[in-house]
C-alpha cells in the first residue's frame, strides 16, 4: 500500500507541477545533511583525530631527523654525542657551536643555558679543544646548521601541537581525558573513527582496540586473546602488578566506556565524572595491592551528579 502511495503520490495532490517532488526531496536531503553537520564547532572530534595522527608522524620524523643531525655533525665533533644524550638539545648545541675550532670559554654561559648544567658546558668546551673530528668546509657547516634549525622548529611545532591536542580533548571529551589522559584518549577516538563510534563500543571492544591483529591471530590459532590494546599505554596498567594487568585493563576499559558515553551524549561538558572514575580506578589498584575495599559504583555516581548539580 505504501509503495503504491509513493508511486502515485504526485497524482493525489492538486496543483503539483512536474519536478516539484524532486525539488522537495532535494531540499529535504539538504536540510537533513545540514542538521547532521551543524553541531557545536568546539566538539568536532575530527580535529583530534587529525592532530593525533600528525603528532605520531612528527614523533617519528623528529626522531629520524635528530639521528641524522647527530650522525652528520659527529663527523666534525664526535665527542659531543656522549656528552649530550637528548636529541633536541643536541640539535640546539650543534647550532650554537657551529665550528668546534672556535669553541672557547665565552661559549660556556650560552651552553649552560641550553644544557642546564655548567659542568657539561665546560666538558663540551674541553672536548672541542681536543676533538678528533674532521674539519668541515663552510658550506657543509651551513647545511648542518640549517638542518639542525629545521629539527628545532619541528620539535617546537610538535610542542604547540600537543598543547592544541590537550585543549581540544578537554573541549570534546573532558571526562575521558581526565580519566586516561589526553593522548591515549585521542588515540582511542582516532582508532574508533569518532567519539560517537567509541561511545557505541562495548567495554570489551574498547579494551582491545588497537590489538585487532593479535585478536584475530588468537581466534585463528585458538590461543589466548589479547588483554589490552591502546589502553596499555595508560599509567594504570603500568602500575598494576603482572598478575593483575588483565583485570586492571578490563576495569579501566569499563570506566573509559562510561566516560566516552557521558562525553558524547551529555549536553554540558564537565570533568567531574572523569575525575570520579579516575578515583575509582585508583581505589581498584589499591584493592588489588592492599585489599582495601573500594566504593560502590552507585555511590560514586551519586556524588558525581551532586557535584555537577552544585556547580550548575
Amino acid at each position: 500500500l505504501l509503495r503504491g502511495v509513493r508511486l502515485h503520490f504526485d497524482k493525489f495532490i492538486k496543483d503539483l507541477k512536474p519536478g516539484d517532488l524532486e525539488k522537495a526531496q532535494l531540499g529535504l536531503a539538504h536540510s537533513y545533511s545540514r542538521a547532521k553537520v551543524k553541531f557545536n564547532v568546539n566538539r568536532v572530534d575530527n580535529m583530534v583525530i587529525q592532530a593525533i595522527f600528525l603528532l605520531d608522524t612528527l614523533d617519528k620524523d623528529i626522531n629520524s631527523f635528530s639521528m641524522r643531525v647527530r650522525e652528520w655533525y659527529s663527523w666534525h665533533f664526535p665527542e659531543l654525542v656522549k656528552i649530550v644524550n637528548d636529541n633536541y638539545l643536541y640539535a640546539r648545541v650543534a647550532k650554537l657551536i657551529e665550528d668546534k675550532s672556535k669553541l672557547s670559554e665565552e661559549h660556556i654561559p650560552a651552553l649552560t643555558e641550553i644544557l642546564g648544567d655548567e659542568d657539561k658546558a665546560k666538558e663540551t668546551v674541553e672536548a672541542g679543544k681536543a676533538s678528533m673530528g674532521q674539519d668541515l668546509t663552510p658550506v657543509d657547516l651551513i647545511n648542518v646548521q640549517l638542518f639542525a634549525q629545521r629539527v628545532m622548529d619541528l620539535a617546537e611545532y610538535r610542542k604547540n601541537l600537543y598543547d592544541y591536542l590537550v585543549t581540544k580533548m578537554n573541549d570534546i571529551a573532558p571526562n575521558l581525558a581526565s580519566l586516561i589522559g589526553e593522548v591515549v584518549g585521542a588515540r582511542l577516538i582516532s582508532h574508533a573513527g569518532s567519539l560517537t563510534n567509541l561511545a557505541k563500543c562495548p567495554s570489551s571492544t574498547l579494551q582491545i582496540l588497537g590489538a585487532e591483529k593479535a585478536l584475530f591471530r588468537a581466534l585463528k590459532t585458538r590461543g589466548n586473546t589479547p588483554k589490552y590494546g591502546l589502553i596499555f599505554h595508560s599509567s594504570f596498567i603500568g602500575r598494576a602488578s603482572a598478575k593483575n594487568k588483565g583485570r586492571m585493563a578490563r576495569y579501566l576499559a569499563n570506566k573509559c566506556s562510561i566516560a566516552s558515553r557521558i562525553d558524547c551524549f551529555a549536553e554540558r561538558g564537565t570533568t567531574v565524572f572523569g575525575e570520579k572514575l579516575r578515583e575509582q580506578v585508583e581505589e581498584r589498584l589499591e584493592f588489588y595491592d592492599k585489599g582495601v575495599a573500594p566504593r560502590k559504583n552507585i555511590d560514586v555516581m551519586k556524588s558525581a551528579i551532586e557535584t555537577t548539580q552544585n556547580k550548575g
